[in-house]
């Protein structure tokens, strides 16, 4: 054992019960029946195509599969339900560095990987990478996070995107 000051271990002791205090309880995401790609789109309120530009807000302190503290912009390039009023929208979420491409064929009936770590929802975007986004009011602001373990904010690969050729193709249908 390693022999430390008195101030080191109580730091430590108090980090170790204070995360325990501070802890959430961890539960799987599950939902009644199964996820109805067609059903999403037509109570969505606005679904644009839009960029992930920077943070509005950075993140402070750990990341969290939950609601992030930090905000992402979004240039939007393409509107192609309702109006979110401005050329940019702004999303509780993290930038990363990876693509998190969906790797279910369209039209998807599941989250991309990103959200199936048990929040049900994506929350981490690529800079620079475009997302189909189905939104929904939530005050003041928009949110993805409305339809738990849906496709709400996917990346796209391209303007001509499956996903974004089959969203395309149900609005037309409605």
């Amino acid at each position: 054992m390693v022999a430390l000051p008195y101030g080191v271990w109580a730091v430590l002791l108090y980090s170790v019960l204070s995360a325990g205090v501070n802890a959430e309880p961890v539960v799987p995401c599950t939902i009644a029946r199964p996820v109805s790609a067609t059903e999403m789109v037509r109570d969505a309120q606005v679904i644009v195509r839009a960029q992930a530009v920077e943070y509005s807000v950075g993140p402070t302190g750990l990341t969290t599969t939950g609601t992030p503290n930090s905000v992402v912009r979004f240039k939007v390039v393409e509107t192609l339900k309702g109006s979110v009023g401005a050329a940019d929208l702004t999303l509780q979420g993290y930038l990363g560095e990876k693509d998190d491409f969906n790797d279910h064929a369209a039209p998807y009936t599941f989250v991309r990987p990103g959200g199936r770590a048990g929040s049900c929802f994506a929350n981490t975007y690529r800079r620079g990478a475009e997302f189909l986004l189905m939104l929904k009011r939530a005050g003041d602001a928009f949110t993805v996070n409305w339809y738990a373990l849906g496709p709400v904010n996917e990346q796209l690969r391209s303007a001509d995107d499956p996903w974004l050729r089959w969203v395309r193709e149900e609005l037309k249908r409605k």
